[in-house]
Parts: structure tokens; sequence; C-alpha cells
């Protein structure tokens, strides 16, 4: 998989980002990689990868608002860079679109394995536009009131209204509405969606079911305080 995979990163760290590069091309990615925001969106759009790696605070356009211009144009998995853990940038920069963070300084190796959990919930196989592949089981449209979700055609309508979503947003839906009605936590949902096998940052959970949303009805999904999310049978 990664001998074919097309990874943006954008960094302004001299350092880091010559650093970065050779370790994840030395893994086989091919890497481009910018200084500042702007041309990191130029990039963006001339090259199509198939995963964005954004520094929060790069100069000239911030890797948050990089963040959601990407998401404008396209449903490319994007992973931030963030120096602090506890950054709101990080929460920033999920709200934005960003489907994961990593916090530097990180391991070249976690870091790998972090872009390939990404691309194997994205399904991925070349260019940035293509909906997510891999989805929990389950055929025909599920109906909950006014919220249609075709599980085959990968498509959400409400109120017969097509809703657009991520391929991250989708794949959480999905697992969801799996099991109507059933509490699921947040680190289960991590492992799930996120394919974590270690712990991992459960604000990445919250803030796309906050995302999930505001696009499928505030109401729809109920928070169980103490133990995780249901979605309304």
């Amino acid at each position: 998989m990664a001998d074919q995979t097309h990874v943006l990163f954008v960094e302004d760290d001299d350092v880091i980002r010559e650093a970065t590069q050779l370790a994840l091309e030395r893994d086989g990615f091919v890497v481009t990689a910018m200084p500042d925001g702007l041309s990191g969106l130029e990039a963006f759009r001339a090259d199509r990868p198939d995963i964005a790696l954004l520094d929060v605070m790069v100069p000239g356009l911030d890797g948050v608002s990089l963040c959601r211009r990407i998401r404008d144009e396209s449903t490319v998995p994007v992973i931030m860079l963030s120096a602090r853990a506890d950054s709101i940038d990080v929460v920033l920069g999920l709200e934005a679109g960003a489907d994961d963070y990593v916090t530097k300084p990180f391991d070249g190796a976690v870091l790998v394995a972090r872009i390939r959990a990404v691309l194997r919930r994205f399904g991925h196989a070349g260019g940035g536009d293509r909906t997510e592949t891999a989805a929990p089981e389950a055929g025909g449209v599920l109906s909950f009131g006014d919220l249609e979700i075709d599980t085959e055609g990968m498509e959400v309508r409400r109120g017969g209204q097509p809703v657009a979503l991520t391929p991250t947003e989708m794949r959480l839906l999905l697992e969801f509405s799996s099991a109507p009605g059933t509490v699921l936590s947040r680190d289960k949902l991590l492992e799930r969606v996120w394919d974590y096998g270690w712990g991992g940052d459960t604000r990445v959970v919250d803030v796309h079911v906050q995302r999930l949303r505001t696009k499928i009805g505030q109401d729809r999904i109920e928070t169980v305080r103490g133990f995780g999310y249901k979605l309304k049978a």
C-alpha cells in the first residue's frame, strides 16, 4: 500500500519537514513537502494526494484554515500535527474536518502507523476524492425517523435531502446504525472507527460526534453520561 501512497506534508520547521519526509520516503511513501499553508493548498490542488499531514501553526494559511479549505473540496483524509496535546488548536482542527491528530515530537514509526490506520479506514486506492469502502456489514436502507442510510450506496438522506458526510463521519454513523439503541463507548468507537489498537484521545470521538449531529440532527445521537453515545432507534 505504502509504495502507492502520495502524502502531502505541510510543516514550516525545516528540520522536522526534511527529517519526516526522509523517514516517510524510506517507508515507501511518495511525499510532497511544503513550508507554508498557501503552497500546501496549491500542491493539494495540483497533486491530489492520498492523505494530508498538516502542522497547525504554519505561516501564510494556518493548518486549521488549510484543513477547512481542503475539506471544502475533498474527502481526502487529513491528520493534524500539533506541538501540544492539550492545545485548543487540536479541537479546532478536528472541527475543521481533520480525521485524526498526532502530537509533536512524534516517533516516525508511530506516525507511519497512524497514516496506515487512516488509509485502511478510507479504503485507499489512489486519489483523494474516493469514499471509504471498509464499513460494518449491513445491507439495504436503514431508516431512523427522517434519516435514511443507504449502507450499500454509502449515501445518507435527511428529510429526503442528501447529507454530505466525510468518510470518517460515514463510518461513525454506520457503527451507530449497526446497533441502534446500544451504547457505544468512546474507546470502542476509537477501536472500530479509527482503528486504534492502543489508547487514543477521546476528544477525536467527541468532536466527530458533534460534527455528525450538526448534519443528521442534534437529538439523533444521545450522550449517555459516563458511558458513551447511542443512536436513537
